[in-house]
């Protein structure tokens, strides 16, 4: 019995110790493992297909309306036939009961899917108040409208959305995002196309190729109609001449104009930044922006991407991850148009070189009114042990933002390592269960996917805002200081996070101001707000 016992006391007291910082305080960021009833299944074989270490997008949107996040999970197929051939390969809804328990309920909405999906993003696209889905996969796109009673119906073809390109065949779709580029009041869809692949002609490696062994694809746009149609405007307003391997869709107002630019990380080639003009037309400037390449100068494996304000001064900054030893580059908006890259001097670089991620999070986890960062970890490859320095499976990994402008590894304080590492892929946020503090969902490729329930310590106080339209923008007051966000769902890699928009306040339990802009240039001043309260403005 005492030798049984032993094992269970020693794992108390290191876990215990794993919520102490280096400074042996309490760590400001802490996590409690949930699960959900979901594997990602990726159709892994031998051969090594590309689209298997692909996989993995999560979307968490609000289906029935209840105010509850619910959650979504693109699942992979049959590889390399791209069909669903069996029950583990559906697409997987869950329903929130409102305190973070979820119940599967794919079958009774319609949404088991078809082929290989990768990414999800949710918005209301038609505007009639429920929260459709764009799933995007691997040669096939699908647009489900959600019916308002808990079911969804694929309009993919009467939507006219086509997934296959005259000059460079069937688009393989990673990530999207919806936005309404031409401000027209019509949500568009936005959609970031990965590798031209093809399994016929598909070479052999030893695990995964490199992407340099595959051509590049064209992103695309597609204009809403208004009457539940899609234009492409692909090659008129300027996107598909750029010919990329983009891995994630970023959308914010970088430069104030009133318009929604695009920043998205390519795959060992230069990164693109679409600036919107004046919702005409799109030119690509991430080389005059100083955000096409690191400081290094080198092409690195860009993977998923945020795109905002992370040190409080108004404007949207950039973060995307990368492999090892490549970092996950944080780059500064500097209001004058371009970007000064900060991974160094934030102390991002030393903290992040021995990390392989793919979805970037920048959310306020402490509710301290800084937003951190939280990336989803593991590696492209499968087996590959880097002569024992780094594995492929590896632990998720939150980084503290600090009010000096330097981030801080938390992986072992913050609980993130009390699970087995993993392969993860997407990952997105929303508040489970309803106690003020944001949790975190990620997939991993062939295993069970991960509940973060954050339980981060104190009463630090928040305010949370339900915005529907993306591209909205608020600024709030407190004794504190001033924070701005937007909406922009997209988010990480594949992922979607159609959430109230999530301020933390510190110990400020009022808010002086709140100024909400949406796109159609209407505002609203809101003043002397109490704090720990979730606020409805999707009719003002």
């Amino acid at each position: 019995m005492a030798l049984l016992g032993f094992p269970t006391v020693h794992c108390f007291v290191l876990a215990a110790q794993n919520r102490l910082d280096s400074n042996g305080a309490e760590s400001p960021i802490r996590f409690e493992h949930g699960r959900i009833d979901f594997v990602l299944e990726h159709g892994e074989t031998t051969r090594k297909h590309a689209p298997e270490t692909m996989a993995g997008g999560v979307a968490v949107f609000d289906f029935d309306s209840d105010l509850d996040s619910d959650i979504f999970f693109a699942n992979g197929a049959d590889m390399p036939s791209l069909e669903k051939t069996d029950e583990r390969y559906w697409n997987r809804l869950f329903s929130n009961d409102g305190t973070g328990s979820f119940t599967d309920v794919t079958e009774a909405a319609g949404l088991a899917g078809i082929g290989f999906a990768t990414g999800v993003s949710a918005a209301d696209y038609n505007n009639d108040g429920y929260e459709d889905l764009f799933v995007g996969g691997v040669h096939r796109y699908t647009l489900y409208r959600n019916r308002g009673d808990g079911r969804f119906t694929d309009v993919t073809e009467e939507a006219g959305l086509n997934w296959t390109d005259p000059e460079h065949g069937p688009l393989w779709a990673v990530d999207s995002a919806w936005l309404d580029f031409d401000g027209d009041g019509h949500l568009d869809l936005f959609i970031v196309n990965y590798l031209a692949w093809d399994p016929a002609t598909e070479r052999v490696c030893d695990d995964y190729c490199h992407p340099k062994m595959y051509d590049g694809t064209p992103n695309s746009l597609y204009r809403n109609n208004g009457d539940g149609t899609f234009s492409d405007v692909s090659a008129s307003v300027g996107i598909s001449q750029h010919i990329g391997k983009g891995m994630a869709a970023a959308v914010a107002d970088f430069d104030l104009d009133g318009d929604p630019d695009i920043f998205v990380p390519n795959d060992k080639m230069f990164n693109f930044l679409f600036l919107n003009s004046e919702g005409a037309a799109y030119r690509e400037i991430a080389f005059e922006a100083a955000v096409a390449l690191p400081e290094s100068g080198m092409y690195i494996s860009g993977m998923g991407g945020d795109f905002r304000d992370w040190d409080n001064d108004g404007l949207a900054d950039i973060v995307f991850a990368a492999l090892e030893y490549e970092t996950f580059p944080l780059f500064r908006n500097t209001g004058n148009g371009d970007f000064e890259e900060v991974t160094r001097s934030s102390g991002l670089t030393a903290e992040s070189k021995s990390m392989a991620g793919y979805a970037p999070i920048l959310a306020d986890f402490d509710n301290d009114g800084w937003k951190d960062l939280f990336v989803s970890c593991g590696h492209v490859q499968s087996t590959r042990e880097f002569g024992g320095v780094l594995n492929v499976k590896q632990h998720n990994a939150v980084f503290k933002t600090l009010p000096n402008g330097t981030l801080r590894s938390l992986v072992k304080e913050s609980g993130l390592a009390a699970q087995p590492p993993a392969r993860h892929r997407g990952a997105a946020y929303g508040d489970f269960d309803r106690d003020g503090r944001l949790d975190v969902v990620v997939t991993a490729l062939g295993a069970p996917a991960e509940l973060w329930f954050n339980r981060s310590p104190g009463d630090q106080h928040w305010i949370e805002l339900i915005l529907s339209i993306p591209g909205t923008e608020v600024r709030i007051e407190t004794a504190g200081g001033t924070q701005f966000n937007h909406v922009a769902p997209s988010v990480g890699y594949a992922s979607s996070s159609s959430v109230p928009l999530h301020f933390g306040l510190g110990d400020h339990s009022t808010v002086a101001e709140i100024e909400i802009r949406w796109p159609s240039a209407k505002t609203r001043l809101i003043q002397d707000v109490v704090a720990n309260q979730v606020i409805d403005l999707r009719d003002h």
